[in-house]
């Protein structure tokens, strides 16, 4: 089974640039900077090789946390609309009204 289960596999995969990617690669580089700036060595020179190893961990931990959001989120939308179907009498269909009949008459004030 693993971290996904079998029906999570027919969703659509995100996109390469997600937000999760994004953020948790932001946080292993600044975690590298960080160090950088504690062990008094300058930040953004020093130790190139460890930034971008650091953002690469990152941004691979997060692609795999969006599937997975993305599967709580198709899973809880799919229980939600079943419930829905199987109990219709708790959701009534409103009746559609226009826009003008609800917005206020408009009355120049000059």
């Amino acid at each position: 089974m693993g971290l996904f289960p079998e029906e999570a596999k027919s969703l659509p995969p995100p996109g390469i640039v997600n937000r999760n990617s994004v953020w948790l690669s932001v946080v292993g580089w600044s975690t590298a900077l960080l160090h950088n700036a504690m062990a008094r060595r300058p930040p953004l020179k020093s130790g190139v090789h460890r930034q971008v190893l650091l953002a690469t961990i990152g941004w691979v931990i997060g692609y795999p946390l969006t599937k997975l959001e993305i599967y709580k989120y198709a899973k809880r939308d799919r229980d939600m609309n079943e419930y829905m179907k199987l109990h219709p009498e708790l959701f009534p269909v409103k009746e559609k009204k226009t826009f003008a009949e609800i917005v206020e008459p408009f009355y120049p004030v000059r």
